[in-house]
């Protein structure tokens, strides 16, 4: 291999091995705005996408310990990786794709598990990962909140009643 190319297997395999997912995109007929506008979304939310060379990454994919990718990189291909959320990644993907009807998921692996099309689509029809941790939150809560709620009842319906009773003994004066 050309040492241009191991240059470049070696930076595939930093970036896969990097990224906990990644997904494969077909960016055919893409102009270079629409692909600086998909990269500036991407960055907002700690992605990114580089486009490959085929035969390259399938080579450092095997390197990664991906497996083998033969057959399943065909045409003009991108590779968005990241740190943070899939979810987020394949959302902002999904909707700049159906925006210039033009961007297509291909496959993807997510903690070495392959995901196909249909599942990257799913994947970014979830709520964000906040968003998500706030109902794991709200619902570890919710028992907590109750119980406090239960035990305070009896003590607040006894004041109620207390007040209400000092009230009949001792009117107000009226104005």
């Amino acid at each position: 291999m050309r040492p241009e190319k191991k240059l470049l297997t070696v930076e595939y395999v930093k970036r896969l091995n990097a990224s906990p997912f990644f997904f494969v995109v077909d960016y055919k007929g893409l102009s270079v705005a629409q692909m600086s506008e998909l990269r500036k979304r991407l960055k907002a939310i700690g992605a990114q996408i580089f486009i490959v060379k085929n035969s390259i990454f399938r080579v450092a994919a095997k390197e990664a310990g991906i497996g083998d990718l033969n057959g399943a990189l065909t045409g003009q291909c991108a590779v968005v990786t990241g740190q943070k959320d899939i979810s987020a990644a394949a959302k902002v993907v999904k909707t700049l794709g159906k925006e210039l009807d033009r961007l297509r998921m291909h496959f993807g692996y997510l903690n070495n598990q392959r995901l196909g099309a249909e599942e990257l689509l799913q994947i970014a029809d979830l709520p964000g990962l906040e968003v998500l941790r706030a109902r794991l939150l709200a619902a570890i809560n919710a028992p907590a909140t109750k119980l406090a709620v239960l035990l305070n009842t009896p003590a607040t319906q006894l004041a109620r009643v207390i007040k209400a009773r000092s009230e009949q003994a001792n009117p107000a004066p009226a104005s």
